[in-house]
């Protein structure tokens, strides 16, 4: 056998904290949900706590483990190729209320992201009657913002540039 061939196989500290976890990240795949890695540990924090594990931590250690043992991936999402269906946005908006009364309108927010062309020229002019106009041909510079606020309006947070893009459309 070759020297580094052989794999440490690794025992699950919390075995039924990882079993509940794989449950609910394959039931997620099944609806073409996507989950990053910050949802997978703040999904086993709440799975400890429900299991009574009060000195589970979800580290990035832990996430790598986790992501080995259960041979998972991440990979880029791209195009539109697998939507949500009708039907799961239909439960997920039955269900919203109830989640909405866990928490106070302070403490749910709303995000959206914008275009912001700041080099814009306006794309109507004011010229004598009869007279033809010609335009330029309008920039394409812009930025994009982060804009959010919670539900009561109390908090807006301060805008986010996120930046602009090399190849805009």
């Amino acid at each position: 056998m070759k020297k580094g061939s052989m794999k440490k196989i690794r025992i699950a500290g919390y075995p039924d904290l990882e079993e509940c976890l794989i449950k609910w990240f394959k039931q997620c795949r099944e609806y073409n949900l996507p989950i990053g890695g910050n949802e997978l540990k703040e999904k086993a924090e709440q799975f400890a706590q429900k299991l009574g594990h009060k000195d589970f931590k979800s580290s990035n250690g832990w996430l790598e483990n986790f992501k080995n043992c259960h041979n998972i991936v991440f990979r880029k999402l791209c195009g539109k190729s697998q939507s949500v269906s009708d039907e799961l946005c239909s439960e997920w908006i039955k269900n919203l209320p109830g989640l909405l009364q866990e928490y106070s309108p302070d403490n749910i927010f709303n995000a959206d992201e914008t275009g912001l062309s700041f080099k814009a020229l306006p794309d109507k002019t004011a010229v004598f009657q009869g007279e033809t106009c010609h335009g330029g041909k309008q920039s394409k510079e812009r930025v994009t913002l982060l804009l959010a606020t919670n539900m009561s309006g109390t908090e807006k947070l301060t805008p986010l540039m996120i930046g602009k893009s090399r190849n805009p459309r």
